[in-house]
């Protein structure tokens, strides 16, 4: 009786501090890789050779992480970008509203909360859900050079929202980090 007692206590004190309890949710997000750009005209190109390529090292950095979701926008380049990482886990991408960063923010923290998810999205929506995390962005804006960001955002129990940038597959980027 005495060590529940103290462990309610310890609950409650940890809770009116702000101290978060362990788990937290991990959301990888990057922009879908390179796409093929021959066609000016053409709204939904498929991913260029070497946009494949940067696919395939996303497949290989997430490797060893167990993945509970993928989500892609409707475009062909954003599914094609997570869909080996997708296959690796025995899961299906998920469509996203590339554009409806709270619904996005929302899911995640209620659906997903204490899993590890990835989301492949725009160079114009990226640092937006970065943001609907609760994260600063770490630069103003991406630029259509910039494909090997990855974004590792780590929100606590409590909701904090902590950010980490990487780069993965070959560098390719004309965007500095603050």
């Amino acid at each position: 009786m005495k060590k529940i007692l103290i462990v309610l206590v310890l609950l409650v004190c940890s809770i009116g501090c702000g101290i978060a309890l362990p788990g937290s949710t991990t959301i990888y997000i990057v922009r879908h890789a390179e796409k093929d750009i021959s066609d000016p005209k053409n709204q939904d190109p498929e991913l260029s050779a070497e946009g494949k390529l940067r696919a395939a090292d996303l497949a290989e950095k997430l490797k060893n992480e167990k993945l509970d979701a993928v989500f892609s926008t409707k475009y062909k380049r954003t599914g094609q970008t997570g869909a080996e990482v997708a296959k690796n886990n025995g899961i299906n991408i998920q469509e996203y509203d590339g554009h409806n960063f709270k619904a996005i923010s929302d899911l995640i923290k209620t659906k997903y909360k204490n899993r590890r998810i990835l989301i492949v999205g725009h160079s114009n929506t990226v640092l937006e859900l970065v943001e609907a995390f609760g994260a600063t962005r770490p630069l103003p804006a991406l630029t259509d050079e910039d494909y090997d960001f990855f974004f590792i955002l780590k929100i606590d129990n409590m909701g904090k929202a902590a950010l980490n940038v990487e780069q993965y597959g070959k560098q390719h980027r004309s965007s500095v980090l603050k």
